[in-house]
């Protein structure tokens, strides 16, 4: 238990969504359950991808203790983005592996899913998700990925091929809220060293 003042999750939602997710809601309880909720964060990210990253890097600057980013779908984006310049470790969720592709077809009117929330999601968006994109990896060892086959948004071979050499788990079935993540709590917070 010593290393227990030296860890922070950061969990970075997808499009959409925000902290009320049942991802980062099942994770922050089951560490709260372990005495760990104090090393739990989860922000409601900004809608512009060069903000929503700014500001989580303004998170990792100001933590005392190292950072380890679990990114579900366009948060897994952000997540890869900032593991590769901060040289995180990241638990990647049904990445959305080509943001600026995958989430062309949202431009326009959008409305969070949790929230309720209304917000334009623009071509300006696209463009700063491109600015974003990590064309290849430098240290797969760092990234842990967990897809199911069966996700209906994002084909789960795109990510398998970009995060070759990475730790993976690729399930079969399933879809894209990733059914089975309640089975891998207790080895994600372990991951994090908690």
């Amino acid at each position: 238990m010593g290393g227990l003042e030296q860890s922070l999750i950061l969990y970075l939602h997808g499009f959409r969504s925000g902290p009320a997710s049942h991802k980062a809601q099942q994770l922050h309880a089951r560490m709260q359950e372990k005495g760990l909720g104090e090393h739990f964060a989860c922000p409601q990210l900004p809608v512009s991808p060069s903000e929503a990253v700014a500001f989580c890097e303004e998170i990792v600057a100001a933590s005392d203790r190292p950072v380890t980013l679990i990114g579900s779908s366009l948060g897994a984006y952000y997540a890869t983005y900032l593991a590769e310049r901060h040289n995180l470790r990241a638990v990647l969720v049904n990445p959305a592996v080509v943001a600026h592709l995958s989430l062309l077809e949202y431009v326009g009117p959008q409305t969070n899913l949790y929230s309720g929330e209304s917000f334009e999601f623009t071509h300006g968006h696209i463009d700063e998700l491109r600015a974003l994109e990590v064309p290849k990896i430098s240290t797969p060892q760092r990234f842990w990925l967990l897809v199911e086959t069966g996700d209906e948004l994002l084909d789960y071979r795109q990510a398998v091929t970009k995060y070759a050499g990475a730790r993976k788990a690729v399930l079969e079935g399933g879809d894209h809220s990733f059914t089975r993540w309640s089975d891998y709590l207790d080895d994600i917070i372990h991951y994090a060293g908690l």
